[in-house]
């Protein structure tokens, strides 16, 4: 009885450790499903400035993390490769009072100049640029705000795990396995949100562009990603 029962706990200790996850990696089953690392957790493969500048300053690799260097100002860190229809997961971890984001559909405009459409990442009580709805962690930058009653962020010095998901004219934002909001690019919802932006100067209608690489931002404060990941739709 004792010989199964240390069986027993033996299999049960190595179903445990073969389905841990470590950081920066894929489950086989993730494969199967098509998801793709944009990071390593070593190297800067595949990024690139939004200068399409080597990374070299005011970015970090360690601990299998790409951290921000405070006031490094190294500008933003973008996928050397575009993207249509995905679905975008990261983990990010800010310090307090931080100002990130992660753009999506980023791409050089006939007029604007380089845009992306923007996941707010911010310390909603101690940034600075906390005093509008959409300017809070979760929202489309500058456009629509989340939903407040589905948004569970973590305090600065915890993970939070974000994901973007974008199908034809259809997006998605989730924080922490919560979707906090939803718009379909084009509609009146959204044309009204834009036209009231900055961006409503922008040709074509910012955000309307068919494709565009996955930027993580360099504002100052310091952000840490990790577990970058997309799967084509």
């Amino acid at each position: 009885m004792k010989k199964e029962f240390s069986i027993l706990l033996i299999f049960l200790f190595m179903s445990n450790f073969v389905g841990a996850q470590t950081i920066n990696s894929l489950t086989s089953k993730e494969i199967k499903q098509g998801w793709i690392l944009l990071f390593d957790g070593k190297t800067t493969n595949g990024w690139t400035t939004g200068s399409d500048q080597p990374v070299l300053v005011g970015w970090e690799v360690k601990d299998g993390c790409i951290t921000t260097v405070k006031d490094g100002k190294g500008g933003d860190f973008v996928t050397v490769n575009e993207y249509k229809d995905f679905d975008l997961s990261v983990d990010y971890n800010i310090t307090p009072g931080c100002n990130s984001g992660i753009k999506y559909f980023y791409s050089k405009y006939e007029k604007g100049g380089n845009l992306g459409m923007e996941y707010q990442i911010l310390d909603d009580k101690l940034a600075e640029d906390n005093k509008k709805d959409n300017h809070l962690c979760g929202s489309f930058y500058d456009c629509l705000p989340p939903n407040a009653a589905e948004k569970k962020v973590n305090q600065p010095g915890e993970w939070n795990t974000i994901r973007i998901v974008a199908k034809g004219k259809n997006v998605e934002h989730w924080l922490n396995g919560k979707k906090i909001l939803e718009f379909t690019r084009g509609s009146k919802n959204y044309t009204d949100a834009v036209a009231t932006s900055k961006f409503n100067k922008t040709t074509p209608t910012f955000g309307m562009v068919e494709k565009g690489r996955i930027l993580l931002q360099e504002h100052g404060g310091v952000v840490s990603f990790r577990n970058i990941k997309i799967k084509l739709l």
